[in-house]
């Protein structure tokens, strides 16, 4: 199988290195005076805060669905894309991150502790600044789309639920950073949802990073409407999944989460192998959500003799050792 499973790159400077993402921060320049970030999506999967495997062509399928959502929404929120010089690649503009994290709700859905349907089940009516109407269902469309901040914990610690005046009374966003932020994800929470309605689908949630350049203009970073960072569901299967009370059918990338956590306590005992099968079933799920948001063929990027053979050359450019 052709894996990118890392894409540590000594001659690249100023490494950071995620669950996910390989990163490097490129020094300030006369073009860049702010300096750049290179993002380097591999293949890793990663749930109960550790890695579970590395799935074909995944940070390929990510990166090209972030770089088809940053071309349709350029017009609502300016993004941090400065250039793609590789299939799993981004080098974006250094921001600072805003320590709020932005997710926008069009459905009663979820199953984290943050979720609006486990808070709803559990009797809450008030959340996140907002009061949802007795009587609704699980995934039943809410009244409007609604924005369910969270903290943001860096040192490690649990994200907490915010409402927008405990944003700006703690400090974390101005008043006008807000006003701003909130409007921006709305509508391209909107425009997501009318783009994907266009090709079967349906945006049901969603999670936004928003950061600020040196002017302090405020851009969106890190990835968009990607099967990641989103809730999808097919649309033809969601009346009948609704009336019956199922969950609606959707792009199941949770088959390795349960099968592991079927087998052991995954945040404690060792992950057992998963069968090379279920992998490569999750590759073509990722496939399939490409060609299904984007409308394109996907096209599997096959040159050299390994994806990291690849990334290497394609970033040579950027080597400062």
């Amino acid at each position: 199988m052709r894996i990118l499973d890392h894409a540590r790159i000594a001659e690249l400077p100023n490494p950071y290195f995620g669950k996910v993402r390989d990163c490097y921060d490129l020094p300030p320049d006369a073009d860049h005076p702010e300096g750049r970030r290179i993002l380097i999506s591999s293949d890793r999967i990663s749930a109960f805060d550790r890695i579970l495997a590395a799935i074909p062509f995944k940070g390929q399928v990510l990166t090209q669905v972030a770089r088809f959502w940053f071309d349709h929404t350029a017009d609502i929120c300016p993004n941090h894309v400065l250039s793609y010089p590789d299939p799993n690649v981004v080098i974006g503009k250094r921001l600072t991150i805003l320590p709020v994290e932005v997710v926008v709700r069009g459905y009663l859905a979820g199953t984290t502790s943050t979720s609006v349907l486990t808070q709803y089940r559990a009797g809450v009516r008030q959340m996140y600044g907002h009061t949802l109407p007795d009587g609704m269902r699980d995934n039943q469309a809410l009244p409007a789309a609604i924005i369910t901040p969270t903290s943001k914990a860096f040192d490690g610690g649990h994200d907490e639920p915010l409402t927008a005046d405990e944003i700006v009374s703690q400090g974390l966003l101005t008043a006008a950073q807000w006003d701003e932020v909130a409007a921006k994800a709305l509508a391209l929470f909107a425009r997501g949802q009318k783009m994907a309605a266009e090709r079967g689908l349906i945006l049901v949630d969603t999670k936004y990073e928003f950061g600020t350049d040196a002017a302090g203009n405020i851009l969106i970073a890190d990835e968009i409407h990607t099967p990641d960072s989103s809730r999808y569901w097919i649309a033809s299967g969601y009346e009948a999944a609704f009336a019956a009370g199922t969950r609606p059918p959707s792009f199941d990338k949770d088959v390795i989460r349960s099968w592991v956590a079927a087998r052991c306590d995954p945040y404690k005992d060792a992950i057992p192998e998963i069968p090379a099968d279920m992998i490569e079933a999750t590759s073509r799920v990722y496939i399939d959500a490409f060609e299904a948001i984007t409308g394109q063929v996907f096209v599997p990027d096959t040159s050299f003799a390994t994806p990291l053979d690849r990334v290497r050359a394609n970033l040579a450019p950027f080597f400062t050792a």
